[in-house]
């Protein structure tokens, strides 16, 4: 099984390729570009990299959301072009379980979130169960950045990328996973598609699209304007 992922959630993307649950590669995209121009490139150095063709990747594994709209957009259809071109299977992985996905083991109580602008963030809580896997506790919810810090429990981890604009405001009472986990990373996005295929997971090339928190910030002053 051989996997091309994809994770473009936030400014700086990366590729990543794996064999049969092996990591062979992991690129960061190039920091200088947005992802609409460094990702294209970036997929091709990862494939000149593993000595890879195109019809050689058996699954295209890409987060889809929450997270930009830009690279989440960019990131979802490139995988489904990509996926068509190869012929080969597509699946959309939740950006909060990625990052969820990457903590370190140790860690049993985690929430994740994702800047959602505004003075917002999407949040989920994860607990790590008894097959050594963090799983959710429930959907997750969009809602203010002070509402998330000041209802979480006491003792809890914290991590995402949205930790990037908390320097000085986390409460003592709660704890901050390493920044070395807070983005998402396309090897987890591959190595959560390699569990997810096992057990028989499979998404339609077709309809997979971004998820999103919100409708953009474009999209509310139209219809806006239009009322």
């Amino acid at each position: 099984m051989r996997i091309l992922a994809l994770e473009t959630t936030e400014a700086i993307g990366t590729v990543a390729a794996m064999c049969d649950g092996k990591l062979l590669a992991e690129l960061t995209l190039e920091l200088r570009l947005r992802s609409a121009q460094s990702l294209a490139p970036g997929m091709k150095a990862l494939l000149e990299q593993v000595d890879w063709r195109t019809g050689d990747v058996d699954l295209v594994a890409v987060t889809v959301g929450p997270g930009s709209f830009t690279g989440l957009r960019v990131g979802v259809t490139a995988a489904k072009t990509f996926a068509y071109a190869a012929q080969a299977e597509v699946m959309g992985l939740d950006t909060l379980e990625v990052i969820a996905a990457g903590a370190p083991e140790e860690i049993d109580l985690l929430s994740t979130a994702v800047d959602a602008q505004r003075g917002d963030v999407v949040a989920a809580f994860f607990r790590r169960e008894a097959n050594g896997n963090l799983h959710s506790s429930g959907p997750a919810e969009l809602v203010s950045l002070d509402a998330w810090l000041s209802n979480l429990p006491s003792g809890i981890w914290l991590c995402g990328p949205v930790l990037k604009k908390l320097a000085g405001r986390v409460p003592a009472n709660l704890k901050t996973v390493d920044s070395r986990f807070w983005a998402p990373r396309a090897s987890t996005v591959a190595q959560l598609a390699v569990r997810y295929h096992a057990a028989g997971r499979r998404d339609d090339l077709w309809s997979l699209l971004p998820h999103y928190c919100r409708r953009s910030a474009a999209e509310e002053k139209w219809e806006k304007k239009d009322a």
